[in-house]
């Protein structure tokens, strides 16, 4: 037999190939299994009873400890979420939902969010919140070669004045901008937008929104701290802007073609 070979039909060459086969097979299980530690089981509409996780099942409850030095379970038993404002178009399991009342504030389809910790996200070099305004760390600034949009009006998808930029919130890891801070315009409040939906026309001194018209800045998620924002603020503002890509206007939820 050549060198290497077992038998006349096996060599050492075959039996690698073999054990890598069963390698990555195993490796695909552990992390189709380690994936569903979060958002599962799925809610059915099915009725109670049914567990909706396919194959394979989920794994058995793991304790991870965080920077901050708390800890979480996963998966864990959630608590149970409220009414969903939105009923099935039709009488058969899967069915779509139809929002009941105004989708980007009940946080239906596009605008669902998670129900993520109600605290700011920390640094791990200064423990201190992430994603700042920039009044609030004078160490940033923007670049002398980039437009300053504070002081610039905001334009909604309908062309109308939603309001005057304020400020920039800057991610402190990252260095890059977060949200765009904006004062409304004639009322005394001011709302967050994530800078990936804005763009910035700086020979206009404008900032443009398309996905909501100007009278839907009024309904966006406040936050609790001027000076910082929370990991649930965030996905609720992000949800509310960008499902206006569907929601803002009628027109919208019709098909392309």
């Amino acid at each position: 037999m050549p060198a290497g070979a077992i038998t006349g039909y096996i060599d050492v060459a075959q039996l690698t190939l073999y054990a890598f086969w069963l390698f990555f097979a195993g490796l695909i299980f552990y992390l189709r299994r380690e994936d569903k530690r979060e958002g599962y089981p799925l809610d059915s509409d099915r009725g109670g009873g049914v567990v909706v996780q396919g194959f394979p099942a989920m794994p058995s409850p793991k304790t991870f400890l965080l920077a901050d030095g708390s800890s979480v379970m996963a998966p864990r038993v959630e608590a149970p979420q409220g009414p969903i404002a939105a009923v099935p178009v039709g009488p058969w399991p899967g069915a779509p939902l139809q929002p009941t009342g105004n989708p980007m504030t009940d946080g239906v389809g596009p605008a669902a969010y998670a129900n993520r910790a109600d605290h700011a996200e920390l640094t791990s070099s200064e423990g201190v919140p992430m994603i700042v305004p920039l009044r609030a760390d004078p160490r940033y600034f923007l670049a002398a070669e980039d437009p300053d949009p504070r002081g610039f009006a905001v334009i909604g998808a309908d062309k109308a004045v939603a309001g005057t930029v304020t400020d920039l919130w800057i991610d402190r890891s990252e260095v890059v901008v977060r949200y765009v801070e904006i004062a409304l315009a004639n009322q005394a409040r001011t709302v967050l937008v994530p800078m990936t939906l804005v763009r910035v026309l700086g020979d206009r001194r404008q900032l443009s929104v398309k996905s909501v018209t100007a009278a839907q800045f009024a309904d966006a998620p406040a936050i609790k701290n001027p000076e910082s924002i929370t990991l649930l603020e965030e996905d609720r503002i992000s949800a509310y802007f960008a499902s206006g890509h569907m929601y803002a206007t009628p027109a919208r939820l019709g098909p392309v073609l």
